[in-house]
């Protein structure tokens, strides 16, 4: 988990900036001289979760990366603190590694793994069980129980349901909801599927280098949009599942 202090200044007295966690503006990285984010501005209210979409090498993960304080930008990143950062990959193989999820639990803590596992709809009957041998659907909740262990309140996710056959995204989906609901915790989410956006977003932000749409995650079932995000090919996953919006907060 990242802990990052509070911002120096004084904080600002408008009610509504009080209420987000993260505020960034003008946001810029450069990679070897090339522009990989520009003039990235956005905010994001406490307790809530942010859907960041866009095509491939549009600088999804390099925000990740800017968000953990791995990579130097310019602009401003303004976390209202403190923050506990948890962090869930993409990707995350493991074979023939005889470590049991108790096991890789206890790497970080020494107590708390069935309250964890039960916040992610998993028991304690998978405690003893080998990592190499969950499905795709398990492994990614033993990940979300392994980050919230240490009770953070920012929760960053990189494509969580990559690995996940479509049967299970919902149930992961829907742990992720319930975490929201019953800690407070804001989530960040990174997403090629359109309807999980829609549905389980409060805002969604679209980029591509720079910031192409900030708002509500209703408008992604505008054709308009989709063309100003992704161009003419899309590039965004289009499961068909009777979703509903959640509604930007």
């Amino acid at each position: 988990m990242v802990v990052v202090p509070p911002p120096s200044r004084s904080p600002t007295r408008d009610t509504g900036a009080a209420a987000d966690v993260l505020r960034v503006a003008n946001l810029g990285v450069r990679l070897d001289h090339i522009p990989i984010l520009e003039d990235v501005s956005f905010h994001v209210r406490r307790g809530t979760t942010l859907a960041i979409v866009g095509p491939n090498g549009a600088g999804k993960t390099t925000l990740f990366r800017v968000l953990l304080g791995l990579v130097p930008h310019t602009g401003t990143v303004e976390w209202s603190g403190p923050v506990r950062i948890g962090y869930v990959p993409q990707n995350f193989v493991v074979t023939d590694v005889p470590i049991t999820v108790r096991d890789f639990l206890g790497f970080k803590s020494e107590a708390g793994f069935e309250e964890s596992l039960a916040a992610v709809g998993l028991g304690g009957a998978v405690l003893p069980k080998r990592l190499d041998v969950l499905s795709g659907g398990e492994m990614q909740r033993v990940l979300i129980a392994w980050a919230v262990l240490d009770r953070p309140n920012v929760l960053l996710f990189d494509e969580p349901t990559a690995t996940v056959d479509i049967g299970s995204e919902d149930m992961l989906y829907e742990s992720l909801n319930r975490l929201e609901k019953d800690t407070n915790i804001t989530v960040f989410l990174i997403t090629h599927d359109i309807h999980i956006a829609s549905r389980y977003s409060d805002a969604v932000l679209a980029l591509n280098r720079t910031v192409r749409f900030f708002g509500a995650p209703s408008r992604l079932s505008e054709p308009d949009l989709l063309m100003e995000i992704f161009g003419s090919g899309s590039g965004l996953a289009e499961h068909k599942h009777d979703f509903g919006a959640r509604g930007f907060r």
